[in-house]
């Protein structure tokens, strides 16, 4: 995959012609998720981009979250200006364009910066929210090559900002428990483990998540990160190689990225472990055989909905708003200067998993995964 630079510009053309454990268990962490450090300080959070996932999920989290609140938006969208300032308050001066962005680092209301762009602006706009002295939140997967992570995690460091990935799973109270039986070998060694991601796209073709120039893969970067990083928390281990397949059944639709992926993994300790992820079929669960029982999550990572069960019983816990654990966490974490448990590395690692696996489909041979960065 070769570099990529998309201006807004250019991205709202195409829109007009088509858009590691944290060593807890579930219940310390759920509880103290909700910690208000500081009560005299919330961090003010702006979201840049206000497509499907800051307007349903990200925005109504962040009227629920504890240590942060929404203070501003960027949009490439007159009209979105309007209703945004009128539904949440927003004032006039914390409302930015494309063109104006920049002037963000003289906001003292803002001090977290939510990066919710196709995933080639990824790095420009977190590479100049950190040079505007914001701390970055950046959506999944965290850019279209890992020379672009490093740039941008080289762009936080020099400006003493934090950085973080989306990766809302891992304060999810079900999926830490995965994390839990798996890490700590409670049945036992894992020995094979199952995990798919995916879902039907739809009759859009316009859609931005088509193009390659906007998304750099299909449902590899979109739906197989969530994949990748469910079988990698509940091993607690990085692996050693992958072998990858392609599929399309719609190759009319899915010409320029891919719609199907199936990839293995092999780990350190013995695990052997299978994935999927579609963009043209509907799978979504995570399913662990251990040397003394089994766990499953089935589904494992919508917004809501998680269910799970294992040898010894079922696995219950709350379900929660997994954004506003998310941004509240981070904010604790700007708070308590900690680090984030999902931090830009661990997003580079995953981006330099989904280019080996890119190899090995170009190749058809097994890839080794060695100089991970997390």
């Amino acid at each position: 995959m070769k570099n990529h630079k998309i201006s807004r510009r250019n991205f709202n053309k195409t829109l007009t012609a088509g858009i590691g454990g944290l060593g807890l268990t579930p219940q310390t962490t759920f509880a103290s998720s909700f910690r208000k450090v500081n009560q005299d300080r919330k961090l003010g959070v702006a979201l840049v981009g206000l497509g499907n996932y800051s307007t349903g999920q990200l925005a109504p989290a962040l009227q629920e979250t504890k240590n942060c609140y929404l203070s501003g938006v960027v949009t490439g969208t007159p009209a979105k200006e309007k209703v945004w300032a009128e539904k949440y308050n927003l004032p006039e001066k914390n409302i930015y364009n494309y063109e104006n962005f920049d002037n963000i680092a003289d906001n003292e209301d803002i001090d977290i910066i939510y990066v919710v762009l196709p995933n080639a602006m990824h790095a420009e706009y977190t590479v100049r929210a950190a040079q505007a002295g914001k701390h970055v939140i950046c959506e999944k997967p965290m850019a279209i090559t890992s020379e672009e992570c490093q740039q941008m995690i080289n762009a936080c460091e020099r400006a003493n900002v934090k950085l973080s990935i989306g990766y809302r799973l891992h304060f999810e109270p079900h999926n830490q428990e995965i994390m839990r039986l798996g890490q700590n070998n409670v049945m036992g060694n894992i020995m094979f483990i199952d995990c798919g991601a995916g879902y039907l796209m739809g009759d859009n073709w316009d859609q931005w998540r088509l193009k390659k120039e906007l998304a750099g893969t299909g449902a590899l970067g979109n739906m197989g990160v969530y994949a990748i990083q469910g079988v990698i928390y509940t091993v607690g281990e990085n692996p050693l190689y992958v072998r990858a397949q392609e599929f399309k059944t719609k190759p009319e639709k899915f010409k320029e990225v891919d719609e199907t992926v199936t990839f293995q993994f092999e780990f350190p300790g013995g695990t052997v472990a299978n994935l999927q992820t579609s963009h043209n079929a509907r799978t979504n669960r995570l399913y662990a055989s251990c040397e003394s029982g089994w766990f499953e999550l089935d589904p494992f990572s919508p917004y809501g909905g998680i269910k799970g069960s294992s040898s010894n019983g079922p696995i219950v816990y709350p379900q929660v708003n997994q954004q506003a654990l998310q941004m509240d966490d981070f904010a604790d974490c700007i708070l308590n200067d900690r680090k984030t448990p999902v931090p830009g590395e661990m997003g580079k690692r995953d981006v330099q998993i989904i280019e080996a696996i890119l190899e090995s489909i170009d190749t058809g041979e097994k890839v080794m995964l060695s100089d991970l960065a997390f």
